[in-house]
């Protein structure tokens, strides 16, 4: 397998996921303005949507966007990790993966376009109203869909990582805070950084 991936990008959580899977991969890294990979292809003849993560599977198969990516591998790749498909467990994992995906993460994309004055000032309050949601969610978990890590987990830590190109402060959230820590300490999520240089 293969993963396209653009340094602390969303792929990161992809990325992560792969390293907690324990599976054979290799990464090649995307300039997503240029649609050009590091190897010089065309990034848009292997995702037409032209975004990363995308994931060769190695058998001619492609698969994109992150939730999908990183149920899959975990599911093909080290079966039973994940909470069983019909529970409740499996349901606040994918409650988790979608918060984030269209609450959270999308909340962060308009900084990268560039925000001043008001507009900066309105997007940051909501971000940080999409942020308490979670703080108030973790009072009564240890994770982001319940009493186990999983990849909604990675993908927040992913998400909230924007957070510093922005100096926009995270303290504020305790329980946040100690749950990125944790994510951090992860071996998965250190070698995951390190391959990506983003390594403290």
């Amino acid at each position: 397998m293969k993963l396209y991936y653009s340094p602390g990008a969303c792929s990161l959580a992809s990325h992560i996921t792969l390293n907690e899977a324990g599976v054979d991969f290799t990464v090649e890294k995307v300039d997503v303005r240029a649609k050009r990979t590091e190897t010089g292809a065309d990034f848009t003849a292997i995702n037409p949507r032209g975004a990363v993560p995308a994931l060769d599977l190695g058998n001619g198969d492609v698969l994109t966007e992150g939730v999908a990516i990183m149920q899959h591998v975990m599911d093909s790749a080290a079966p039973g990790s994940l909470p069983a498909l019909g529970t409740i467990a499996r349901a606040r994992m994918a409650e988790a993966l979608n918060y984030v995906s269209t609450e959270v993460h999308k909340t962060y994309s308009p900084f990268f376009r560039g925000l001043d004055g008001d507009a900066k000032a309105a997007q940051l309050g909501l971000l940080d109203a999409r942020l308490q949601v979670v703080e108030d969610r973790l009072a009564d978990r240890d994770w982001m869909a319940g009493d186990a890590y999983t990849p909604a987990d990675a993908y927040f830590f992913t998400v909230t990582n924007w957070s510093k190109a922005f100096a926009h402060d995270l303290t504020k959230f305790p329980r946040i805070t100690a749950l990125r820590d944790k994510v951090a300490a992860r071996p998965a999520v250190q070698k995951a950084l390190q391959a990506e240089g983003l390594a403290a």
